[in-house]
């Protein structure tokens, strides 16, 4: 585990920056997961105000005790939020275990799907872990009909172990 940091440290790729998120990032956030296009494979409903802060929290609580989280995405153009992505710990309980290796996750706003942002943020975070985290597995979750977000594991290294169910509903592991 990476020494607890309290905070995302800044990346910038050539047109992103993954910084910590903010409170102020609520409403962009709100705007994110409340929209059914995104949520379509993450649990399939849009997300209330109350656990869009939740999550918000969550973010940030997660670099204080793991030393590892998510970042906020920005494009660095514009400086627009378009999306969340990091490493987590959520205890899932999952078969097989996900215990011992951080997961990682995007999610992207539909305005920039398909311009390579999740692909350049992974690639991004992923640098970042194997950097700062002790070598090891990272995985990830997929819902089978998620063809974008298959297509960013295969580009990012990923590999399917397991087909499962989470929450009832058909799910594809991945390591790398």
């Amino acid at each position: 585990m990476a020494k607890a940091s309290g905070t995302a440290p800044v990346i910038e790729t050539a047109r992103l920056r993954l910084r910590p998120h903010a409170v102020a990032d609520f409403d962009a956030m709100h705007r994110l997961w409340t929209d059914p296009e995104v949520v379509r494979f993450i649990g399939g409903r849009p997300s209330t105000s109350e656990e869009v802060w939740g999550r918000l929290l969550r973010y940030a609580g997660l670099w204080r005790l793991l030393g590892y989280g998510y970042w906020a995405v920005e494009e660095r153009l514009t400086g627009g939020f378009v999306g969340d992505v990091g490493l987590a710990d959520f205890r899932r309980t999952i078969e097989p275990p996900l215990t011992g290796a951080p997961e990682i996750g995007w999610v992207m706003d539909p305005a920039v799907h398909g311009r390579g942002f999740a692909t350049e943020a992974v690639r991004a975070v992923l640098s970042w872990r194997d950097k700062a985290l002790p070598p090891g597995r990272t995985v990830c979750l997929i819902a089978p009909e998620n063809g974008p977000s298959l297509k960013v594991a295969a580009k990012t290294g990923f590999r399917p172990f397991a087909e499962t169910l989470y929450h009832g509903a058909p799910t594809t592991l991945f390591k790398r």
